[in-house]
């Protein structure tokens, strides 16, 4: 497991573990040079502006206090860095058996894999022996319908979808009174890709909450946010969007596999102190990873191909 998201990683570890890996070889001496290709090399990555130029200024802090006195122990100070940056606000996924069911909304734009994500993680919920029902709440598309409805199949778990017209916050509504009657635990529900500076967009999402708390107040109990890793900064600009408008709790960043811009999950996670609960790094079903900050900025700054 830990090779597969190790290659799932090689081109933004080429970027940041790359450009270290080089100064390892040429046996430098930790200097200015030295700090400012690896501020290069953290900004290729969509690391941000804001989170390089923290991560640089500590460490040229310890440069100068000479306590990184070789590269190599530059290389362990930024894997240390990275890996608080991550772990800060970091916490797993995890089901409240209080509230079943438990109701799980995912948003984001369009293009950034919801619904396969959807899919992926019903199968991961289902290894954990819990009961899963999908809500096909992205009512504008057709194919999303017909396409959760496949995940529905191919993970034995019921789908609850209207017509082509139906209204998103009904479907919903529909799908956690079902869930309700068959005493499901989980309730995942699709939404509609939408960009989150289109007000009449977002004033839907926050509908789609207002009709979920007709039936249970703390509806929805988790809000996850869907990011394409190779969306690079404008990640973080839906981030904070999303969150500020319908309370996002979590993230999830998919194509990591095929993007050099992996680097932005530092910046999402410092920025907008949501932690980032899974990750993808493939297509197939075990390539949605459960989160873990060592596992991932070790497989970043991996050595060697």
């Amino acid at each position: 497991m830990f090779g597969r998201l190790r290659s799932g990683l090689a081109r933004t570890r080429a970027g940041i573990g790359g450009g270290l890996a080089n100064l390892l070889l040429g046996e430098k001496v930790v200097d200015e040079e030295a700090l400012e290709e690896l501020e290069t090399a953290l900004l290729l990555a969509d690391a941000g502006v804001e989170t390089t130029q923290g991560i640089i200024s500590r460490l040229t802090g310890r440069v100068k206090r000479r306590e990184l006195a070789n590269v190599d122990a530059l290389f362990q100070a930024l894997a240390a860095e990275l890996t608080d940056i991550l772990a800060k606000h970091a916490h797993g996924f995890s089901v409240d058996s209080e509230n079943r069911p438990f109701v799980v909304l995912v948003v984001g734009v369009n293009g950034v894999g919801k619904t396969t994500s959807i899919g992926k993680l019903a199968h991961l919920l289902k290894q954990e022996g819990k009961s899963v029902l999908l809500a096909a709440g992205d009512t504008f598309r057709a194919a999303a319908v017909e396409q959760l409805q496949i995940w529905g199949e191919r993970n034995g778990v019921p789908v609850v979808a209207q017509h082509g017209s139906a209204d998103s916050a009904s479907v919903i509504f529909d799908a956690i009174e079902s869930a309700r009657a068959r005493g499901i635990d989980v309730v995942i529900a699709d939404t509609a890709g939408r960009l989150q500076n289109k007000a009449n967009l977002m004033e839907e999402l926050k509908k789609v909450c207002r009709v979920m708390a007709k039936l249970d107040p703390d509806a929805p109990h988790e809000v996850l946010l869907v990011l394409d890793a190779g969306t690079g900064q404008n990640a973080l600009v839906q981030a904070r969007d999303f969150k500020d408008i319908v309370g996002v709790t979590g993230i999830v960043i998919t194509k990591l596999d095929g993007t050099a811009k992996g680097g932005m999950a530092f910046a999402v996670a410092e920025q907008t102190q949501l932690p980032i609960y899974f990750i993808g790094v493939g297509e197939s079903l075990l390539d949605l990873r459960p989160f873990d900050p060592g596992e991932f900025v070790q497989a970043l700054l991996a050595p060697g191909d």
